[in-house]
């Protein structure tokens, strides 16, 4: 399978200066492109110190300039708060700087709080996505661009520049709910699958994107299909699950806040389970290299996987992923 890192940019203590977050992804991207990775991704959000990447596509220019063969994803760039123009001139430069090794990953987003700072309201927020990508895709392809839509309007506007890549880079949709699995799927497009969904229900998931693709009469043989894992290696299996327990805590108090309040909550949410457990025996995977190797093979035995974006979970992890786990499950 392919293998690729989803970069957070996770700031969890705030006496250490935000710079040293930035610099340390900026080493592994060097190391990565050293190894066997096909791709960084990198993550945006807005107003959290869960992942202080507000620019995926200025980062995107710092990895490019740190690498020569690494492929530059965006996982994702949050569609419905850009002009599309701006957003399609944004990574078609970003394709131009890096020599052509752009994957561009959309998404509409969740957090509803991203939705309330930017003005856009919720229920706008599947349909902005939608028209935005219509409008990027059109802005690469054609020579000039005329537009009229829900709510952007655009006439004879000549965008520039236009990717390297052609007819433009390879365009992957993140894909985490039912809606958004059947609109992918039906307009043909390839997909990203979210690093918080279970095990099961990722299963559950890639089978109706197939589905929706034979039904739309599109082909699902030859696609990379990205699925996220949050991953923690060490040498022993208590080691990995420590990190990965307080991983899981830090990330259910980052995106939803007091994790007391969180863990009364609806029990449909976490399958029944405290919100730790879920992560730790449904979603995360975690232990020695070797049980690591096991896992991720069984599980793409499971699901015909054959891309990982693998979300290290510390420093060690991303160490152990590279030198023990990556040459065994690469290709």
């Amino acid at each position: 399978m392919k293998v690729g890192i989803l970069q957070f940019f996770g700031w969890r203590d705030r006496s250490v200066p935000l710079n040293s977050v930035y610099e340390a992804a900026l080493e592994r991207f060097a190391i990565m492109d050293q190894t066997g990775y096909d791709a960084v991704w990198l993550a945006e959000h807005h107003f959290s110190s869960f992942s202080v990447c507000p620019s995926v596509h200025m980062m995107g220019t710092m990895a490019a300039a740190r690498t020569k063969r690494l492929r530059i994803g965006t996982a994702v760039s949050l569609a419905p708060f850009y002009n599309p123009l701006r957003l399609a001139e944004e990574v078609a430069l970003l394709d131009v700087l890096s020599g052509g090794r752009v994957n561009w990953g959309a998404g509409r987003g969740f957090e509803r709080s991203e939705f309330a700072a930017f003005g856009i309201p919720g229920e706008e927020s599947a349909p902005r996505f939608q028209e935005a990508v219509q409008i990027v895709l059109k802005a690469w392809t054609d020579q000039r661009l005329t537009f009229e839509g829900r709510f952007h309007r655009y006439e004879d506007v000549e965008v520039l520049p236009k990717p390297i890549q052609t007819p433009h880079p390879p365009v992957w949709m993140a894909a985490s709910s039912d809606p958004a699995i059947d609109w992918a799927s039906g307009q043909g497009f390839s997909i990203l699958m979210d690093p918080h969904a279970s095990r099961a229900d990722l299963v559950r998931k890639r089978r109706r994107y197939a589905a929706g693709l034979a039904a739309a009469g599109f082909a699902d043989a030859g696609r990379d299909i990205p699925m996220a894992r949050l991953v923690a290696v060490d040498e022993t299996p208590e080691k990995a699950r420590a990190v990965a327990k307080r991983v899981a805590e830090w990330t259910i108090a980052a995106y939803v806040g007091n994790k007391a309040n969180v863990r009364q909550g609806p029990p449909r949410d976490w399958g029944g389970k405290d919100p730790v457990d879920f992560y730790l025996e449904d979603v995360m995977i975690h232990g020695s290299p070797d049980s690591v190797v096991d896992q991720l093979q069984a599980f793409g035995a499971e699901i015909g996987i054959n891309y990982l974006m693998a979300a290290p979970m510390s420093g060690r992890s991303f160490r152990l992923l590279t030198d023990k786990v990556l040459p065994r499950i690469a290709g």
